[in-house]
């Protein structure tokens, strides 16, 4: 009897939001945003193996509470790209490496990586425009996260453009433990909207794109701080650092990052960051095109 096929295993990198800008508001609540998507070398990964129906087991440091019950993305995302009439089956593998809750897009990433593993196990002939219709469907962010590369956002977060090129740099993500709700976020948020911000030359180095987001922020954070403080000390531990070129918020809270000038900087950071503050999640990565 033929042994069963390697299971087919994809990443779920972790996403950022660079900078984040809310342009305003639509009649249905649904807020207008301008952002900047780039993906790091770490994060969740996404295990497929065949079998007769669609299970999933969570694993992982950040596994404890999650649900790998129906409304969990990865089976949603299954089922919905599973061909009408059933007979596609998977044990699905979720190993969450990420912070919950942490504005790192991990459930849409998630979904993103299950629906290019099942793509691969299953031998999908799949347009990719119908590919992008299902990822749609699952959430904003999922699009963005299946691209995997930079990205502007507009609209909801769902109307994707090409960015250009990231540089080479280091990064440090680090939260401080505070798992936020998104609209908790949005909800606390004040004052005016903002302008679009793009910009169309690429960076060339970790000082350049630095001065590029200092001319620009995340509109997100003082509401995210307002619920959360400990989001104000991580934004300053991570300034005070040796190396630091600009920190900020990723989307809505609680991870901030950073960046250095080399993976070498950001190592040093995070190490000194991870013994002063032991409670936070401190990670030194890198983004995934560089």
């Amino acid at each position: 009897m033929a042994a069963d096929p390697s299971p087919v295993r994809h990443a779920a990198p972790a996403k950022l939001n660079l900078y984040l800008h809310v342009l305003g508001r639509r009649a249905d609540g649904y807020h207008l945003l301008d952002t900047l998507f780039a993906f790091c070398s770490i994060g969740d990964v996404v295990e497929a193996s065949v079998d007769a129906s669609l299970s999933l087991v969570i694993e992982g440091p950040f596994a404890a509470g999650l649900s790998a019950g129906d409304d969990n993305l990865v089976l949603r995302a299954a089922r919905a790209l599973a061909p009408p009439g059933g007979g596609r089956g998977a044990r699905l593998r979720l190993i969450k490496n990420l912070p919950v809750a942490a504005g790192l897009g991990g459930g849409s990433a998630d979904a993103a990586a299950t629906l290019r593993a099942l793509v691969e196990l299953w031998d999908l002939r799949l347009d990719p425009r119908r590919l992008a219709e299902i990822a749609a469907s699952l959430g904003a962010d999922v699009p963005a996260c299946l691209l995997g590369r930079p990205a502007f956002a507009a609209g909801v977060g769902d109307e994707l453009a090409e960015a250009p090129p990231l540089p080479h740099c280091g990064v440090v993500l680090c939260n401080p433990g505070a798992p936020l709700r998104t609209p908790d976020v949005f909800a606390r948020r004040v004052g005016g909207f903002s302008p679009s911000a793009r910009f169309e030359s690429a960076p060339a180095d970790a000082q350049d794109l630095a001065r590029l987001l200092r001319a620009r922020r995340n509109d997100l954070t003082p509401g995210a701080v307002s619920l959360a403080a400990s989001i104000a000390g991580a934004l300053h531990a991570l300034e005070r650092s040796p190396g630091c070129r600009v920190a900020r918020m990723s989307g809505s809270g609680a991870t901030c990052f950073a960046l250095y000038d080399d993976a070498e900087a950001a190592a040093r950071a995070a190490s000194a960051l991870a013994r002063a503050q032991p409670g936070w999640w401190v990670a030194a990565t890198r983004f995934c095109d560089s």
